[in-house]
Protein backbone atom coordinates (compact mmCIF):
# COMPACT_ATOMS: atom_id res chain seq x y z
CA UNK A 1 0.00 0.00 0.00
CA UNK A 2 1.11 3.18 -1.12
CA UNK A 3 2.11 5.70 1.59
CA UNK A 4 -0.38 8.69 2.22
CA UNK A 5 2.10 11.14 2.33
CA UNK A 6 3.82 9.82 -1.19
CA UNK A 7 4.30 12.57 -3.72
CA UNK A 8 2.33 10.99 -6.56
CA UNK A 9 2.85 11.85 -10.42
CA UNK A 10 -0.57 12.67 -10.99
CA UNK A 11 0.04 15.48 -8.01
CA UNK A 12 2.24 17.21 -10.51
CA UNK A 13 1.25 20.17 -12.80
CA UNK A 14 3.43 19.57 -15.80
CA UNK A 15 1.50 21.55 -18.87
CA UNK A 16 2.01 24.96 -19.72
CA UNK A 17 -1.41 25.58 -20.00
CA UNK A 18 -2.48 24.59 -16.39
CA UNK A 19 -0.18 26.73 -15.27
CA UNK A 20 -0.93 29.81 -17.54
CA UNK A 21 -5.02 28.89 -16.62
CA UNK A 22 -3.44 29.23 -12.93
CA UNK A 23 -2.27 32.45 -13.61
CA UNK A 24 -5.22 34.18 -15.19
CA UNK A 25 -7.78 32.51 -12.95
CA UNK A 26 -6.24 31.89 -9.81
CA UNK A 27 -5.99 33.91 -6.63
CA UNK A 28 -3.20 35.01 -4.87
CA UNK A 29 -1.49 35.24 -1.34
CA UNK A 30 1.93 36.48 -0.15
CA UNK A 31 4.07 35.88 2.96
CA UNK A 32 7.63 36.37 3.79
CA UNK A 33 8.82 32.75 1.93
CA UNK A 34 6.42 31.83 -0.44
CA UNK A 35 3.77 33.18 -2.61
CA UNK A 36 0.77 30.78 -3.26
CA UNK A 37 -1.25 30.79 -6.37
CA UNK A 38 -4.76 28.80 -6.20
CA UNK A 39 -6.81 27.82 -8.90
CA UNK A 40 -9.82 25.47 -9.23
CA UNK A 41 -8.64 21.92 -11.49
CA UNK A 42 -11.95 20.45 -11.52
CA UNK A 43 -10.60 16.94 -10.14
CA UNK A 44 -10.63 15.73 -6.48
CA UNK A 45 -7.55 16.25 -5.98
CA UNK A 46 -4.28 18.90 -4.79
CA UNK A 47 -1.87 19.50 -7.44
CA UNK A 48 1.37 21.50 -7.30
CA UNK A 49 3.36 23.34 -9.98
CA UNK A 50 6.44 25.23 -9.10
CA UNK A 51 8.18 28.22 -10.70
CA UNK A 52 11.35 28.86 -9.84
CA UNK A 53 13.30 31.27 -12.10
CA UNK A 54 16.62 31.04 -13.33
CA UNK A 55 16.86 35.49 -13.24
CA UNK A 56 16.57 35.00 -9.43
CA UNK A 57 19.04 31.65 -8.95
CA UNK A 58 21.70 31.62 -11.64
CA UNK A 59 22.85 28.00 -10.37
CA UNK A 60 20.86 24.94 -11.08
CA UNK A 61 21.66 23.28 -7.59
CA UNK A 62 19.82 26.26 -5.65
CA UNK A 63 16.89 26.35 -7.95
CA UNK A 64 16.82 22.74 -7.33
CA UNK A 65 17.12 23.10 -3.89
CA UNK A 66 14.32 25.13 -3.57
CA UNK A 67 12.03 23.25 -5.17
CA UNK A 68 12.94 20.33 -2.93
CA UNK A 69 11.99 22.00 0.15
CA UNK A 70 8.29 22.99 -1.54
CA UNK A 71 7.84 19.68 -2.69
CA UNK A 72 8.54 18.00 0.66
CA UNK A 73 6.35 20.87 2.09
CA UNK A 74 3.51 20.48 0.11
CA UNK A 75 4.06 16.66 0.67
CA UNK A 76 4.16 16.69 4.16
CA UNK A 77 1.07 19.19 4.74
CA UNK A 78 -1.20 17.61 1.59
CA UNK A 79 -4.19 16.45 4.11
CA UNK A 80 -4.48 19.90 5.57
CA UNK A 81 -4.52 21.89 2.04
CA UNK A 82 -7.84 22.52 0.14
CA UNK A 83 -9.14 19.75 -2.34
CA UNK A 84 -9.51 20.29 -6.19
CA UNK A 85 -7.30 22.93 -6.67
CA UNK A 86 -4.34 23.42 -8.40
CA UNK A 87 -1.53 24.95 -6.19
CA UNK A 88 1.61 27.25 -7.90
CA UNK A 89 4.62 27.77 -5.41
CA UNK A 90 6.73 30.93 -6.62
CA UNK A 91 9.51 32.41 -3.68
CA UNK A 92 8.49 34.98 -2.72
CA UNK A 93 12.04 37.02 -2.20
CA UNK A 94 15.14 36.67 -4.40
CA UNK A 95 17.82 34.78 -3.46
CA UNK A 96 15.69 32.81 -0.88
CA UNK A 97 17.01 30.31 1.50
CA UNK A 98 13.50 28.62 2.36
CA UNK A 99 13.32 27.06 6.19
CA UNK A 100 11.05 23.91 5.44
CA UNK A 101 9.56 24.64 8.91
CA UNK A 102 8.34 27.61 8.10
CA UNK A 103 7.60 27.13 4.41
CA UNK A 104 4.92 24.39 5.35
CA UNK A 105 3.11 26.99 8.06
CA UNK A 106 3.11 29.15 5.32
CA UNK A 107 1.91 27.01 2.48
CA UNK A 108 -1.06 25.46 4.37
CA UNK A 109 -2.24 29.14 5.59
CA UNK A 110 -1.65 31.20 2.13
CA UNK A 111 -3.38 27.94 0.44
CA UNK A 112 -6.54 28.16 3.01
CA UNK A 113 -6.28 31.69 2.26
CA UNK A 114 -5.71 32.01 -1.53
CA UNK A 115 -8.30 29.43 -2.18
CA UNK A 116 -11.39 31.89 0.27
CA UNK A 117 -10.37 34.83 -1.68
CA UNK A 118 -10.82 32.62 -4.90
CA UNK A 119 -14.65 31.16 -3.38
CA UNK A 120 -15.08 34.88 -3.26
CA UNK A 121 -14.70 35.80 -6.77
CA UNK A 122 -16.19 33.37 -8.00
CA UNK A 123 -19.49 34.19 -5.79
CA UNK A 124 -19.48 37.85 -6.75
CA UNK A 125 -18.92 36.93 -10.60
CA UNK A 126 -21.69 34.60 -10.20
CA UNK A 127 -23.82 37.19 -8.47
CA UNK A 128 -23.54 39.67 -10.99
CA UNK A 129 -26.02 40.17 -13.60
Amino acid sequence: MASPLRFLPSMHIRSGKHFERAYRKGSRARAEQLLVVVAENGLDATRLGLSVGKRIWKHAHRRNRVRRIFREAFRLTYPELPKGVDLVLIPAAAQLEPDLEKVKRELVMLAHKAHQRLLQKQAESEGRP
